[in-house]
């Protein structure tokens, strides 16, 4: 059996502060065809579906659809904030290779 992705409490953290669950939204992590090394994270504010697998932390949740839940098995979702930005970053066991912005990975 594989394991759900974890989600850090700077992650969680973040969501508090943008207000997200006073919205009434998750975040979504998502995995897509695409990019430039076959795959690609969608993430985006959304509301929550009935097959989703949702990860919750300081009042705020994280939802995975069912799809893309093997792509993201055992990986760590997290806010980084850098010099170049601030994002949420997936650190991903499962990827064999990702792309030099990080936003696309191979298996």
């Amino acid at each position: 059996m594989q394991l759900p992705p974890k989600v850090t409490e700077r992650a969680f953290a973040r969501l508090a502060e943008i207000g997200a669950a006073d919205d009434g939204k998750a975040l979504r992590v998502a995995v897509e065809g695409g990019g430039c090394s076959g795959f690609q994270y969608d993430i985006r504010l959304d509301d929550v579906s009935d097959d989703d697998l949702v990860l919750e932390g300081c009042g705020e949740k994280v939802v995975v659809d069912a799809v893309s839940l093997p792509f993201l098995a055992e990986a760590v979702i997290d806010f980084s904030e850098e010099l170049i930005g601030a994002r949420f970053v997936i650190n991903n066991p499962n990827a064999s290779s990702s792309c030099g912005c990080g936003t696309s990975f191979s298996i």
